[in-house]
């Protein structure tokens, strides 16, 4: 089987869920969900720090999942602050255990990038409440977990002591020191790549790099 993307759709609370599906060269031996910057900034599923993310994860023979927000490309409703958005995904999850059974009883991995990372680390608090399966892997590139908590306003939500979090040193859209704000309480390492800025511009091969050496791990 060639290496392939496959578009379709999942039932949002809001309407369509407009995902495309990254299939690897052989039978998947898990998944990944990969979750994108903000739609209210133009932000979608074919950002290039979303698709270097899931690239990574299919050379490790993972399917990754890109769906779009609200209100991006086919998927229904408006940007709604990152409720909806999470709400979506919470019921995407399910429909894709149900859809894919055997691809989903893999190991799988949660990642996204900037408002992405938010929604991600919401969705894995949830997960982690209510005892359900929660992700083998947490990858968030550009982390704004103190953005768009829906949870408790200002309280940082957690990731595993596993994650792997990269930021940009010079990351003008979410500052470095605001990822340290939210990393020092929990004693959360962060990946700092020099020079980098919010979309990794010319130093995406370092990012994919990173991932894939995280990704072994699995």
């Amino acid at each position: 089987m060639a290496a392939h993307t496959e578009i379709t759709t999942f039932d949002g609370l809001a309407g369509p869920i407009d995902c495309a599906l990254d299939w690897p060269e052989t039978t998947p031996t898990g998944w990944a969900l990969v979750l994108h910057p903000n739609p209210a900034q133009g932000g979608t599923r074919d950002n290039k720090v979303v698709t270097t993310i899931a690239r990574a994860c299919v050379q490790e023979g993972l399917l990754a999942l890109r769906p779009n927000f609200r209100g991006i490309g086919l998927s229904g409703g408006q940007f709604d602050e990152g409720r909806g958005e999470r709400a979506d995904m919470a019921a995407l999850v399910e429909q894709f255990k149900t859809r894919y059974p055997e691809v989903y009883a893999g190991k799988w991995v949660l990642g996204g990038f900037s408002f992405g990372t938010s929604i991600g680390l919401q969705l894995y608090a949830d997960w982690e409440k209510s005892g359900q399966h929660l992700p083998d892997m947490v990858i968030m590139a550009g982390s704004a977990a103190l953005r768009f908590n829906n949870q408790n306003t200002r309280i940082a939500v957690r990731a595993p002591d596993d994650a792997l979090i990269v930021h940009g040193e010079n990351d003008d859209v979410v500052p470095l020191e605001e990822v340290m704000r939210w990393a020092r309480p929990i004693d959360m390492p962060v990946v700092v790549i020099p020079n980098a800025g919010h979309f990794f511009h010319g130093k995406l091969l370092i990012l994919r790099q990173l991932v894939q050496t995280r990704l072994k791990s699995l």
